[in-house]
């Protein structure tokens, strides 16, 4: 995966926009947001775009469409890459359209029913992946999923819902350029990159993309 300044650049800024926007709507009708969470949304959508990532998948939970739906969709948008999300049966795959039709995001988004251990399998080489927690069998698609060995990044949300205190990092530890790294974000956050020290990347130097956050 090579890195992209200019991607990761734009789906931060066009992210940071949706997030703007849904604010002043929402404030504009004196709601409370629900969907939009700023701040950690613009990170990982230049991490994914920066990276170029062409294949992203996503495992929901029953609660449907959430931040990092919108940003890896946003992702998607300057990539040209493909972005599923695997929904359980119990999800309306329409409601989730019309929640990315507020953002014209209906179109960068492929919604797939199934049961995500068995829908997984059938993508190959992924090379950005978002699984939660919240998911009962997270454990099993830790095992199962088949991410790109020569530049990947495994996001897993929620964390205190994990069973055995078990981490994807951990799972894969083993592996050669394997590093993960937990964030304090939300309920918890676990980032894994693999396969970024694999032969003939180790003497390049990488590019850093630095982030400031102000209040």
């Amino acid at each position: 995966m090579k890195w992209s300044p200019q991607d990761a650049m734009e789906a931060y800024l066009q992210t940071l926009q949706v997030c703007k926007d849904h604010y002043n709507q929402d404030c504009t009708h004196g709601g409370a947001t629900k969907c939009i969470q700023p701040q950690y949304m613009e990170f990982i959508s230049a991490l994914a775009a920066g990276n170029q990532a062409k294949l992203m998948v996503q495992i929901l939970s029953n609660e449907g469409v959430n931040p990092l739906t919108i940003a890896l969709a946003v992702a998607a948008k300057h990539t040209g890459g493909r972005f599923i999300c695997v929904l359980d049966q119990q999800q309306d795959m329409e409601d989730c359209k019309a929640q990315l039709s507020c953002y014209d995001l209906e179109d960068k988004v492929e919604f797939v029913h199934g049961n995500p251990c068995e829908v997984v399998i059938q993508f190959k080489s992924v090379d950005f992946a978002v699984i939660d927690c919240k998911f009962e069998d997270h454990l099993k698609l830790f095992k199962t999923i088949d991410v790109n060995p020569r530049g990947s990044i495994v996001l897993v949300s929620n964390l205190v819902r994990r069973r055995n205190g078990v981490s994807f990092g951990e799972v894969v530890r083993r592996k050669k350029g394997v590093e993960y790294v937990t964030l304090h974000i939300g309920q918890g956050m676990e980032l894994t990159r693999i396969g970024f020290t694999c032969k003939g990347l180790e003497t390049r130097r990488y590019k850093r993309f630095h982030v400031t956050f102000e209040s």
